[in-house]
């Protein structure tokens, strides 16, 4: 009978929250997660229970009374959690475990960290965008990424990171996706961020797929007015919503709703999904199945906070089927709303169990029964050290994507001198710094190109601004002209720092050798040397469409011609080791 019951518990449980669960979990932890969040719950007033649906943000950039309104809304109203924002790593643990110490139901914390702690303390490491990790064919190092970004949360109290993009850009003038997106092929998608998901998952930190259904074609921003997706249903989903329904059977904790008008689903001109019944409860909830939490994106973004009052916003977005209330800006009328609706009828007191209860299991299976304070010191240096650049540039060493070398100049010739001629706005220090520990390499700036000797070996860095994910990247009229002057006399090897989008106009036809870096900073340009010197493998394929000669997939494999000291050593020990065994 004992064993009879403790599979009907593990039954219900799975039943209602088929969500994000630690692996290996016995049957006996199960239970005891569902007794701890029917304690907890029971011991919540009905102002405690709406309470848990909504997240703040903190930022420590915005001055003390800033944080004194943090501080108040965390004591008076209750809330579930809060998502970190800019800056500063130590101030920022230092609030959250006081204000954990003050709560009853230990904070949710989350954050946006898609590419690593860096989208919002800026002295934490950066990790790629998306768009190169979906370059990455050995997937298996995106799950080492992401297990390496939630050591990182960790160390800083946060329970959930807000990623990872799961939207399909099939939209090269998509303003707020781009590199975000692991790219325009729906399996490249849902295989990168599957392992991305994993990873964190299986190191207790929540993941979130983002932004349901789907806003990868879009040519507007949603933090600043209301996009339109205006595909039919069958184009939905076979590519917007696609990656979603694969990836909600996987255990991904979480699944965000985008602000985006999508008129094949909500029928009601200008409602946005992320306040749509018919979107999340019908179509995300009911069709498609999913029993996760379920988060708005945050509520103070354009799309909707210049529509709906705010408050009025969350009742809206609890009322349609969101659990969580993300980035509210105004908790204490969004819970007089939502209890108004409760009393007329409108919503029903279950429905704040179901989510509740979701909320609490999540906390539990997160380790939040029980919060230990985190020791700020030296956070910046945890946060950014060797350790991550090694990472780092390993995973731009496995982006790198060649797409053509009609002349098979690669790799480089260390008994050659080559020329490099630097475009664009960015730096390119870092590069011709390292490309010249391996060979010989004089700069040319573009005015110098006409005094490079004919018939030489000419490298062309695209190198454009890094600063954030969402800066321009197509190539000026006067890169263009360069570019086109050098192809006539020289041989050229033409290497994007930047979105491979930025090939989608340049005329290549004329050049050997193009590759695609994906981004410019020093991991990624000493990660390029690397691979254009042969000591490390070129193996990334293009992960989105540029155009008709540039589609999805295409890559060439250049193998390493150069050992480095490290795998010298290691066929140096396998030889050894080979030896004693025989």
């Amino acid at each position: 009978m004992k064993r009879l019951s403790l599979l009907v518990i593990t039954f219900i449980s799975q039943f209602y929250f088929a969500q994000y669960q630690p692996k290996n979990i016995s049957n006996s932890d199960i239970k005891k997660a569902n007794d701890w969040v029917d304690k907890t719950y029971n011991s919540l007033s009905q102002d405690e229970k709406l309470g848990q649906l909504f997240i703040v943000a903190l930022y420590t950039n915005k001055g003390e009374d800033f944080i004194n309104q943090i501080r108040n809304i965390v004591v008076n109203d209750k809330i579930g959690g809060l998502i970190l924002m800019q800056d500063d790593a130590a101030r920022e643990i230092n609030l959250v475990n006081e204000f954990q110490s003050k709560s009853k139901v230990p904070l949710m914390i989350g954050m946006d960290a898609e590419w690593g702690l860096f989208q919002r303390i800026a002295k934490a490491h950066k990790y790629p965008w998306a768009i190169a990790l979906g370059a990455i064919q050995d997937k298996n190092l995106i799950y080492e990424m992401s297990a390496k970004i939630a050591e990182d949360c960790k160390r800083m109290g946060i329970n959930w990171d807000f990623a990872p993009v799961v939207d399909v850009n099939t939209n090269p003038n998509n303003p707020i996706i781009g590199n975000r997106s692991f790219g325009s092929d729906v399996n490249n998608v849902v295989n990168s961020a599957l392992a991305y998901s994993n990873g964190l998952q299986d190191n207790r930190i929540l993941a979130a797929i983002k932004h349901f259904p789907g806003h990868g074609d879009t040519d507007t921003d949603s933090h600043l007015d209301l996009p339109v997706v205006s595909h039919n249903l069958e184009r939905l989903e076979k590519t917007e919503i696609a990656p979603f329904k694969a990836l909600m059977n996987k255990g991904v904790g979480g699944v965000m709703v985008a602000h985006l008008y999508v008129p094949a689903l909500e029928n009601e001109k200008g409602i946005p999904a992320s306040v749509s019944k018919k979107i999340i409860t019908g179509l995300l909830k009911e069709k498609l199945g999913y029993k996760g939490l379920i988060i708005t994106d945050a509520l103070n973004m354009g799309a909707v906070a210049n529509k709906f009052k705010a408050g009025e916003l969350d009742a809206l977005a609890f009322k349609a089927g969101n659990d969580i209330m993300l980035f509210s800006q105004d908790v204490a009328t969004g819970k007089k709303l939502i209890q108004k609706a409760i009393d007329n009828g409108e919503i029903q007191q279950t429905r704040v169990e179901e989510s509740v209860k979701k909320i609490l299991l999540t906390k539990y299976y997160l380790g939040l029964n029980q919060y230990n304070s985190i020791n700020p010191e030296n956070v910046n240096e945890d946060l950014n050290n060797a350790s991550h650049s090694a990472l780092v540039q390993k995973m731009y060493a496995n982006a790198l994507t060649l797409i053509k070398d009609d002349k098979k100049l690669l790799p480089l010739d260390c008994k050659e001198t080559y020329y490099y001629v630097p475009l664009e706005e960015a730096p390119y220090d870092t590069f011709l710094n390292q490309i010249n520990t391996g060979t010989t390499v004089i700069l040319k700036k573009a005015n110098e190109i006409n005094i490079i000797p004919a018939n030489s070996k000419v490298i062309v860095g695209f190198h454009k601004d890094n600063s954030t994910a969402y800066r321009p990247y197509k190539i000026s009229d006067a890169s263009k002209k360069v570019l086109s002057d050098l192809s006539k006399n020289q041989s050229v090897i033409l290497d994007v720092f930047g979105s491979p989008y930025a090939l989608k106009d340049i005329d290549i036809s004329k050049i050997s050798t193009v590759l695609v870096s994906y981004e410019n900073n020093d991991d990624s340009m000493k990660a390029t040397a690397s691979g254009i010197l042969g000591q490390t493998k070129i193996s990334g394929r293009l992960p989105v469409l540029v155009n008709d000669t540039l589609k999805f997939g295409i890559g060439i494999d250049v193998e390493a011609k150069i050992q480095n000291q490290t795998d010298r050593k290691n066929s140096s020990e396998t030889k050894n080791s080979k030896a004693v065994i025989e």
